[in-house]
């Protein structure tokens, strides 16, 4: 079923930007006949007017209205521009950067992603990330709307064409670039980008490789206060770069649930089972020096060999195409000269 919205009001635009021209040529065909029996001279005083009269709406006949498309999405079939031009971003903005396509608005919070903010000088705020302001919003006229927020779509649907692509749904790098190729009709541009990230990522991991051995595990863990976290490949805090680009793999004892489940709450008396031979933490609070100093996690192997990397949660929690890029690069210097 092709989700209606908005659909109507373009189609009876499109048809009378197709019956208007028309309308206007049947016009000055019945002039020009009843002229034909009227001065001669008159007429071809006014054969300059005329010719520029009958000439002007060929063009506006001949010139396709304003394209769209049908896309499938998880909303059922929905008609959207074929070449959007005012798009309001709340998720994805890195792969939109990547495809040339800056957003007229996105909420402030992924306006604040280190790795394009200078991109998204002058995009408009629209609000809290995932409760955005509809008025904000319509302000913006927006030809269409993205979002990852399932709950979201009844209501920004009703302001412009939304297409919504679940947290997690793209796996990674190739499948959102390529995704939004399609939907934007810049499978070009997807291809050229990707094949430059291809390029990087396969250099930084054959530097990994010549330098950490094979069978190293990694854990990908987040503390705050007196909760720890671990993490899988698919949820920031270094997973896609670690596991997916790098292509390491986490402690086996827990790698199948870590990966399916993609993150867990572990106590102080887990933490040893958890932490692999490399830990990469994210900690707003704590430097790599204060977690050699406790005794829990200064007894850790990794720890005591310094195979620990500490960074704040506003360079690890992304991982969008150009995040997970950078990251990975700046992961691999370090592995390469902590050695």
């Amino acid at each position: 079923m092709i989700n209606r919205q908005h659909g109507s009001t373009q189609r009876k635009a499109r048809k009378y930007r197709i019956l208007f021209p028309l309308l206007v040529i049947l016009a000055l065909v019945a002039s020009a006949c009843g002229n034909s029996t009227g001065n001669t001279n008159k007429g071809t005083a006014n054969t300059g007017d005329n010719a520029t009269a009958t000439a002007s709406p060929q063009p506006a006949a001949t010139t396709a209205p304003d394209a769209f498309k049908t896309v499938t999405t998880i909303n059922g079939e929905i008609e959207i521009p074929a070449e959007p031009k005012r798009i309001v971003a709340e998720e994805y903005l890195g792969s939109l950067i990547a495809l040339g396509t800056i957003p007229v608005g996105a909420p402030g919070l992924t306006l604040e992603n280190v790795y394009f903010k200078e991109a998204l000088a002058g995009v408009t705020d629209t609000g809290t990330y995932g409760k955005m302001s509809p008025e904000n919003i319509i302000a913006l006229e927006p030809d269409l709307i993205i979002s990852g927020m399932a709950d979201s779509y009844e209501t920004l649907s009703q302001i412009a064409p939304t297409v919504i692509v679940p947290y997690g749904d793209l796996k990674n790098a190739h499948e959102e670039l390529t995704y939004f190729g399609e939907l934007l009709g810049k499978e070009q541009e997807a291809k050229d980008w990707l094949a430059d990230y291809d390029a990087r990522i396969a250099a930084a991991k054959a530097k990994v490789d010549a330098a950490i051995p094979a069978d190293a595990s990694f854990s990908i863990l987040e503390h705050a206060d007196k909760s720890t976290w671990a993490y899988g490949d698919n949820f920031g805090r270094g997973g896609q770069p670690v596991y997916q680009a790098l292509g390491r793999k986490p402690p086996a004892a827990i790698a199948d649930e870590i990966m399916e489940k993609q993150w867990a709450e572990i106590s102080t008396e887990m933490l040893n089972s958890y932490a692999g031979d490399y830990l990469i933490i994210t900690d707003n609070t704590l430097t790599a020096d204060d977690f050699k100093k406790d005794p829990v996690w200064g007894s850790l192997p990794a720890v005591k060999n310094g195979h620990l990397y500490v960074w704040k949660e506003e360079r690890s929690w992304y991982y969008d195409p150009i995040a997970v890029l950078s990251q990975t690069e700046e992961l691999a210097d370090w592995l390469t000269s902590a050695q």
